[in-house]
């Protein structure tokens, strides 16, 4: 990877602007192998689920589930194809890569989790909206703090981000849940908890890539982009496999006349 290097007349702890950068931090081979690799599996499940969901023995309350998987992985190989093609960057305070992609794909696929996630609970309409909307923001709050050039700016910005992301967390902890829990379905209560809890730890874990990432460049570009695939390919991938069962459905144990329901709970 480029090292950033300061103007001649800077001090270690004096802030590097973008304008000033003479080269800049970017990934390096392992990450750029790292990005591929996801990319292809991220493309394999978002096929995968787009020919189950246009079978047509699957059941019409399971498709709704399949084509939101197929987005959500489908959405998010645009960004790491935009991301191994050098696109999708810019260069923000410390002279460190940013793939701004990132956050433009996760404002829609993480609307796209919330929203599955609400309907799964069978969650009233606009909780679910209001929820999805306060993602946006908080992606929105994130991006703006990842290219601030003034450091308390920058950390404003994220503060604003994480308090954004804590109705996230309760409307998928609470309101979802209570939801899904009134509906007296075991099996649907127990799917909505395996989902829900993987998503919100997983999601915990970026704003700590964050910090030590863009906030502190106590991590290199190159192992915040792997840590990100790994996240996504939990998040994405691991989540939209669970959300279906494929375990139970693929199962030759399963009576045919009880197919749907293993598939869909």
């Amino acid at each position: 990877a480029k090292l950033a290097m300061a103007p001649a007349e800077g001090s270690d702890m004096e802030v590097v602007l973008p304008a000033d950068c003479l080269s800049i931090q970017e990934i390096g081979a392992a990450a750029g192998a790292f990005l591929v690799f996801t990319w292809l599996i991220l493309l394999v499940a978002a096929l995968f689920m787009v020919f189950k969901a246009v079978q047509p023995q699957t059941d019409q309350s399971v498709k709704k589930y399949y084509y939101l998987n197929a987005f959500i992985c489908g959405i998010t190989t645009f960004s790491y194809f935009a991301m191994f093609s050098g696109m999708g960057w810019e260069t923000i305070e410390g002279c460190r890569q940013f793939f701004y992609i990132r956050l433009i794909e996760f404002g829609v696929t993480g609307a796209l989790v919330i929203f599955s996630l609400g309907i799964l609970a069978q969650q009233d309409y606009p909780t679910i909206i209001a929820a999805m909307a306060t993602n946006v923001g908080m992606v929105s709050a994130l991006y703006l703090g990842s290219v601030a050039t003034v450091p308390l700016v920058k950390w404003l910005w994220f503060l604003i981000s994480i308090a954004l992301y804590i109705p996230v967390v309760y409307c998928i902890l609470r309101e979802f849940r209570q939801t899904v829990i009134d509906l007296s379905d075991p099996e649907r209560i127990e799917l909505y908890g395996r989902v829900s809890l993987l998503i919100i730890i997983v999601w915990s874990i970026y704003p700590f890539v964050w910090i030590l990432g863009v906030g502190i460049h106590a991590m290199g570009i190159s192992v915040e982009v792997i840590f990100h695939c790994i996240l996504d390919l939990l998040a994405k991938v691991l989540y939209s496999f669970m959300l279906v069962n494929i375990a139970l459905y693929d199962s030759a144990s399963v009576r045919p006349d009880m197919a749907t329901q293993k598939e869909y709970v």
